[in-house]
């Protein structure tokens, strides 16, 4: 496995460094220091599993730098490792992109659990930072609204929730193919071209009091 770290600031990259060894299987951790190197590491490395990059780092302002990655590199997954808790932070870095979002407050056991759950194949957000609705069942006008049927609808659910295509097919009893199926009829009916754009959609469903 090979995850490439970028922040700006030396002792955050051998903090979160030793962090990432406890992974298993061995992961190998390449460096950058600013958005040029992480594009330039990217680029002589296709072979990546995960991008783990801060927020703010000399080269883009705000979310660009995110924006500008998963533009260039749409197949390898991006997660943010970033000082700012702020849900105005979160949204717009998965509206970005990112599959994930931890903050650099997060314990260890956090931000392990983060990792393994966007290298799964899922999506990754703070518990109580991400600014966005609870995932509870809609209520019926929104279920007409979204034109999604009850199974699409339970898959919905478990998408928004982060949870990987595994997961759900162990949750509902069914295979991952026919995950597979519903998500792609979920991405039709919210116009969406990934995970992220779906959960955030997700998300915004008005939910029954």
């Amino acid at each position: 496995m090979k995850i490439l770290l970028a922040d700006d600031h030396p002792l955050v990259r051998e903090g979160v460094r030793q962090v990432l060894a406890q992974l298993e299987p061995p992961v190998e951790i390449l460096d950058a220091h600013d958005y040029p190197s992480l594009f330039a590491r990217a680029a002589r490395h296709s072979d990546l599993d995960l991008a783990l990059v801060d927020l703010n780092m000399p080269g883009f302002a705000g979310t660009q730098g995110i924006t500008q990655f998963c533009s260039r590199f749409p197949d390898i997954p991006l997660m943010v490792l970033s000082a700012s808790e702020s849900p105005h932070d979160v949204h717009h870095a998965l509206e970005a992109g990112a599959l994930g979002y931890i903050p650099k407050a997060a314990s260890t056991a956090v931000m392990l659990a983060a990792v393994r759950q966007v290298l799964s194949g899922g999506i990754y957000v703070p518990t109580g930072l991400s600014g966005l609705h609870p995932v509870g069942p809609p209520g019926f006008g929104a279920l007409q609204h979204s034109g999604l049927t009850v199974r699409q609808l339970e898959v919905a659910r478990l998408l928004a929730q982060g949870c990987a295509n595994k997961t759900i097919a162990d949750m509902l009893a069914m295979s991952e193919s026919t995950v597979k199926v519903h998500i792609a009829a979920i991405f039709r009916v919210f116009n969406a071209s990934n995970r992220t754009e779906a959960v955030l959609a997700i998300q915004r469903l008005p939910h029954a009091p």
